[in-house]
């Protein structure tokens, strides 16, 4: 199998599933017209580190096709927020929120220091967010309207960011072999 074709499939659907990623979530939110299961603290979380890397890669002008689908997945969870504040009743909950994104979203750019500060914590604030889902669901004992279709979307989108990071590892470990061999050689001489 060639390796170009393989990693453009990979990129290709990848960036496919990102765009369709919380339909099943708000499907399952609306058809019900309830969003038990659900945590809005987790998915806050998931929207604060989506918007810190997104306007990071503007920030330093990276091409758009290195974070294409993170306006998707803004977009989405914004929809889905919005519908878990107007299905709990608490709508002006969603409109503070929106409020407080977006001058949050402006304030992390303010200085470079924000930004890059901001962006270190975003595995953090993203494995938080997991975190704040996994907590909601075990305090519940009940899945509610938790889309495992979502979930499962969102598992192959890290799957295909796994094979770069193994082979980033795997890289790593032969660029140090090879400099510890190279000055190992040097003493034997």
């Amino acid at each position: 199998m060639d390796s170009e074709w393989l990693l453009n499939f990979s990129n290709f659907t990848t960036l496919f599933v990102c765009m369709v990623l919380k339909f099943p979530q708000i499907f399952a939110v609306v058809s019900a017209k309830s969003s038990a299961g659900v945590s809005v603290k987790s998915l806050q979380l998931e929207l604060t580190g989506y918007l810190v890397f997104l306007s990071y890669q503007m920030y330093y002008s990276y091409p758009p096709a290195t974070y294409l689908e993170y306006p998707i997945l803004i977009a989405q969870d914004a929809v889905l927020l919005m519908l878990i504040f107007y299905y709990n009743g608490k709508l002006n909950h969603g409109l503070i929120s929106a409020f407080i994104y977006a001058v949050g979203w402006h304030a992390v750019t303010l200085h470079k220091w924000i930004i890059d500060l901001a962006m270190s914590l975003c595995t953090f604030i993203s494995a938080a967010s997991k975190f704040a889902q996994l907590q909601c669901l075990w305090e519940a004992q009940d899945a509610g309207q938790v889309s495992a279709l979502t979930w499962g979307m969102a598992l192959y989108t890290c799957l295909m960011l796994a094979r770069f990071i193994i082979l980033a590892t795997l890289n790593a470990v032969v660029t140090f072999t090879i400099l510890h061999y190279r000055r190992v050689g040097k003493k034997q001489q």
